[in-house]
């Protein structure tokens, strides 16, 4: 079983910067890929970044160049740090985590509680 914690949302200008982190108890964390997610109203759940258990990170085009992911093992923390924000960056994130094939697919393991994110213009 495997928790997840979300933290770092809140409200920002747009062309600010972020850092939302995920911290997760239990082996599964560490040993698993961990992706985040974001959803905005009325809009398709968007998967912005994904980062394996050895570190490989992967992002969306919307976000690559803008967003980095990275994790720290020691601390069971995944990170995803969010610069040059838009208003279309505007939702709630999500961490989470399973296999590559689940979390790219959709069909994670295990969801955090979502950390909202809002970028004023």
């Amino acid at each position: 079983q495997v928790q997840l914690v979300e933290s770092g949302g809140g409200e920002v200008q747009a062309g600010g910067s972020l850092r939302l982190a995920c911290s997760g108890s239990g082996s599964a964390f560490t040993s698993n890929t961990v992706g985040w997610y974001r959803q905005a109203p009325g809009q398709q759940r968007e998967l912005v970044a994904v980062i394996t258990s050895s570190g490989s990170p992967n992002y969306a085009d919307s976000v690559r160049g803008r967003f980095t992911i990275s994790r720290d093992n020691a601390k069971s923390t995944v990170y995803l740090q969010m610069n040059t924000l838009k208003a279309d960056d505007t939702a709630v994130y999500y961490c989470t985590v399973g296999s590559l094939v689940s979390v790219v697919s959709g069909r994670p393991d295990y969801w955090g509680q979502g950390t909202q994110v809002t970028v004023s213009s």
